[in-house]
Order: structure tokens, then C-alpha cells, then sequence
């Protein structure tokens, strides 16, 4: 398995695992959309994609990022917004991989810390996170106003 940042000509790859990560927190297949998705923020460089290749070539994970800032460290910030690994591949290394390739980006660029949010229910996706070194966040409250649903 190799760990790639992912560019435009790597859409389509990313799309179809996007695709079901949306449909794993219950959103309606959308192929189309997340083509567009990703590459609007790659083309634009508002995100960067990791993607998990198996020695044959075969997409199986991604996590995608976006860089932001701490503004009372003063310092950047990485926010791992998503991260999926086909159900076929789940178990074997490869979302560890991945968060290992989001965690050495952070640090080349400098970044104070790596956030992330999960589903209350996803206990598997926070084994990981706690099993690698995440601390679950007790010391703030997150909110959300929403404007369109």
C-alpha cells in the first residue's frame, strides 16, 4: 500500500469513496456532486487529499484536510475533515496510514494541532483515534448554526 496526495487527475478515484463516506453518514448518493466537490477544492486548493493505493493500483482510502488557524496560539491549524477506507480494506493499516500521512503534513506545515470531529456512535473510528494518540476535546462544547439544511 502507498499513502499519495491527490490531484485533479486523481478525481474520479476520490469521488467514488466519497461518494460512500456521504452515504456512510447518511446522505443520498450523489457520484455527480462529489466529482464537482472534489474538484472545486483541488483545482482551487482549498483542500488536500491523501489517498490509500493498493500495490495493483486500486483506490481503497482517502482523508482530506483543510488548513485553517488558531488565532489565540497564533499559529496554522489542520482540521482532518474526512477520512474513509472501503469496508474491504477496514482493519488492515490503512486508515492508521492515513492518519500517519495527516499528522506529517500537519507538521510540515508547521501546525500546532490536528482536529478532528466523529459521530458519537462511530466507537471504531475513536478506538483508532484514541489508539494513535487523540485526546477527546472536554474542555469546549461545539456548536452549529445552520443556515440552509
Amino acid at each position: 500500500m502507498k499513502i499519495t496526495q491527490a490531484s485533479v487527475q486523481d478525481v474520479e478515484k476520490i469521488a467514488i469513496l466519497f461518494d460512500k463516506y456521504r452515504q456512510f453518514y447518511e446522505q443520498a448518493p450523489n457520484l455527480d456532486g462529489c466529482r464537482n466537490y472534489i474538484q472545486t477544492r483541488l483545482e482551487n486548493g482549498e483542500s488536500t487529499i491523501f489517498m490509500a493505493q493498493l500495490e495493483n493500483g486500486e483506490t481503497v482510502g482517502f482523508t482530506q484536510l483543510y488548513d485553517s488557524f488558531c488565532s489565540v496560539a497564533m499559529t496554522p491549524i489542520v482540521y482532518l475533515y474526512d477520512l474513509f477506507v472501503d469496508e474491504s480494506q477496514r482493519r488492515t493499516g490503512v486508515g492508521k496510514a492515513l492518519m500517519a500521512r495527516a499528522e506529517q503534513y500537519a507538521r510540515e506545515n508547521n501546525a500546532s494541532r490536528l482536529s478532528l470531529e466523529t459521530g458519537i456512535d462511530n466507537t471504531k473510528a475513536q478506538a483508532l483515534y484514541e489508539a494513535i494518540g487523540y485526546v477527546r476535546n472536554t474542555e469546549f462544547y461545539g456548536y452549529d448554526f445552520r443556515i440552509n439544511s
